[in-house]
């Protein structure tokens, strides 16, 4: 506990209650005791007999004192706790000096003391209090037998006395170690709650955190999908009107074929826009083979740039759904940057899988371009994503006028 327990704050608000219970019982045994005038007389002759008569008063106050003590209990601070307890200690060893001479002994206090102490200090303190408690206890039952002295037989003594002081030490004792022992059993189950509590908080927090993870990567997702299939269809089709509307004068018959090829994009763009739309449903799977559609990806490049690309695809083991998803997104993402931007004239396609793993390199002639001025495009990113979810390694390499080469390599 990091704060003073109070009332308020009390882990265990019916200790607190059992405290105030036994209190009440040794007030009411002292304040019902029999008139002290004629045992004052008998035991202490030369002491006046109204301090005897005020006697009661003062213990009352003593445990009163003692049990308000109970509605602060320091849990930090060496030498704050050592006092608190000091202070009690020495409540109790007043009030059972006080009522030496009385006709009643209530070890109640120590009980208390011993509750107190298990919510104050650790386990070793713990134990010391309550070896001090037995202590006490033991000294305060031997003086108060022995006032007996004088007023029993020695042989009634010897026999009964000493066989009821024992028999009310060891029960004491088993008293004690029994409250201690339950004391420390309901801290032990309060910490386990504790730290249950605690973990749900983190679990709570952490699947909160893993839900707000799992929507930006969907988004990513979403927006990789958009991207690397629209995008390219869209540019193709931006690259063949672009043709059509240069050649309609010149060559009219050429501007309808690449008007044609452009209404063929169209309805291959509504085509990826609804494989979007499936992606998103039942997480991307491939409707065909991946070598269909990788061919039909580079058909591409013959009929938005005219460049015949020399192709080597073997696919000598069978892939999972996602990483033939993910290869062909990449191919895709690749070769519309080619069409868009490259501006190249041989193009060389390789996708090999074995046992070894798969191997994809895509290399053109093109223009190329500084890595370090487009490492952080939408595209490329896109890529490295995708890789990166596979497990691969992917490389790029470029420089302006030399093209460009990307390998991805993913390990079986």
């Amino acid at each position: 506990m990091n704060r003073a327990i109070q009332f308020q704050n009390h882990p265990f608000r019916f200790l607190l209650y059992l405290e105030w219970g036994l209190l009440a019982v040794s007030i009411m045994g002292i304040l019902t005791a029999p008139p002290l005038r004629d045992m004052a007389r008998r035991s202490l002759p030369n002491v006046p007999v109204r301090m005897f008569t005020q006697w009661p008063l003062v213990t009352v106050g003593c445990l009163l004192l003692f049990g308000f003590l109970g509605l602060y209990l320091p849990t930090r601070g060496f030498w704050l706790r050592f006092g608190h307890i000091a202070l009690q200690v020495a409540l109790i060893l007043v009030t059972s000096g006080l009522m030496l001479r009385g006709a009643r002994l209530f070890p109640f206090v120590y009980l208390v003391l011993v509750i107190r102490s298990c919510l104050m200090v650790g386990v070793m303190g713990r134990i010391a209090v309550t070896a001090l408690s037995f202590l006490l206890f033991m000294t305060t039952l031997s003086l108060r037998f022995r006032g007996f002295d004088g007023q029993i037989p020695r042989h009634i003594r010897q026999h009964l006395v000493g066989s009821l002081q024992m028999n009310l030490i060891v029960f004491f004792g088993l008293s004690l170690v029994f409250t201690l022992l339950l004391v420390n059993a309901l801290l032990n189950e309060r910490t386990i709650q504790t730290r249950l509590q605690k973990a749900n908080k983190e679990l709570k927090r952490s699947a909160s955190q893993v839900k707000q993870l799992a929507t930006v990567q969907e988004r990513s997702r979403i927006a990789r999908e958009i991207h690397d299939s629209l995008g390219h269809s869209l540019t193709a089709l931006n690259i063949q009107l672009e043709g059509a509307l240069k050649l309609s004068q010149r060559d009219p018959q050429k501007s309808k074929t690449l008007l044609t090829e452009a209404k063929r994009l169209g309805s291959v763009a509504l085509q990826d826009v609804r494989q979007s739309v499936a992606t998103l449903r039942d997480d991307g799977q491939l409707k065909e083979s991946l070598h269909t559609k990788l061919n039909v990806l580079i058909d591409t490049l013959r009929t938005s740039a005219g460049i015949i690309p020399n192709i080597n695809i073997q696919l000598l083991q069978p892939l999972p759904e996602a990483t033939s998803m993910a290869l062909y997104r990449i191919a895709q993402e690749g070769i519309t940057n080619i069409v868009k931007h490259a501006e190249a004239t041989a193009v060389e396609f390789t996708l090999i899988t074995d046992e070894s793993g798969t191997r994809l390199l895509l290399r053109d002639n093109g223009r190329g371009f500084d890595l370090s001025q487009t490492s952080t495009g939408f595209g490329l990113q896109g890529m490295r994503e995708r890789a990166q979810a596979m497990g691969g390694r992917l490389t790029f390499n470029s420089r302006p006028g030399e093209g460009c080469e990307i390998r991805l390599v993913i390990p079986s």
